[in-house]
């Protein structure tokens, strides 16, 4: 990856550098619903990791390919039973979560494959979204891009919704990173943070 190219991707998805962030050299990884596998080429080219994307679009798998991105075909709703338990370092939702239908089951299921989990999403609690609730309208916005009508989200959470399932579910948080665009925000982030991204383990 040309240098313009990693910049290219930290620009247009924020949440990279900061998953890259947590994720040491050369880990074994596992992103899950990858798209067109500019996440694992980015963590490949900064963090030398090695692993597997896990996509069902026939469209986004020749993009993997195109990006030299190891891939599996498949449904993750159907789950993870083809992954051993323990096999990865960390296994990856990154602007995924808020499309699952079986939220609880995946996260079990990321947690048995993985030794940690890491998840980004859209914060429906940030105020611009607040806003637009208030006016009557569902958000619309460069993190929650789709109309009411062909949105693919259906779970949408706010950064207290996703830690109370957490603490609900055997989930021990270890990090936390909440930005607007490029920049952190550490006031008042469930309000003025646009993107959550969370580091987790199993919980006792």
């Amino acid at each position: 990856m040309m240098k313009n190219d990693t910049a290219r991707f930290a620009a247009a998805r924020p949440d990279f550098a900061a998953i890259a962030a947590w994720i040491p050299n050369g880990a074994t990884v596992l992103d899950l619903g990858c798209g067109d596998g500019s996440l694992l080429r980015y963590l490949k080219e900064t963090r030398a990791v090695r692993g597997y994307g896990v996509e069902i679009s026939d469209l986004d798998i020749l993009s993997c390919i195109a990006n030299g991105v190891n891939v599996i075909q498949n449904d993750l709703e159907s789950g993870l039973a083809d992954f051993e338990s323990n096999s990865f370092d960390y296994v990856m939702l990154s602007q995924t979560l808020q499309a699952t239908r079986h939220t609880e089951p995946l996260i079990q299921e990321m947690l048995r494959v993985g030794r940690e989990g890491i998840v980004s999403f859209p914060n429906f609690g940030y105020w611009k979204n607040r806003v637009n609730v208030l006016a009557g309208n569902m958000p619309v916005s460069r993190d929650l891009p789709y109309q009411w009508y062909d949105t693919p989200n259906i779970h949408l959470c706010t950064l207290h919704d996703f830690e109370e399932f957490c603490r609900g579910h055997h989930v021990a948080v270890l990090e936390r990173r909440v930005m607007t665009g490029n920049s952190e925000v550490k006031v008042l982030p469930n309000l003025l943070g646009s993107t959550a991204v969370y580091r987790f383990q199993r919980g006792i």
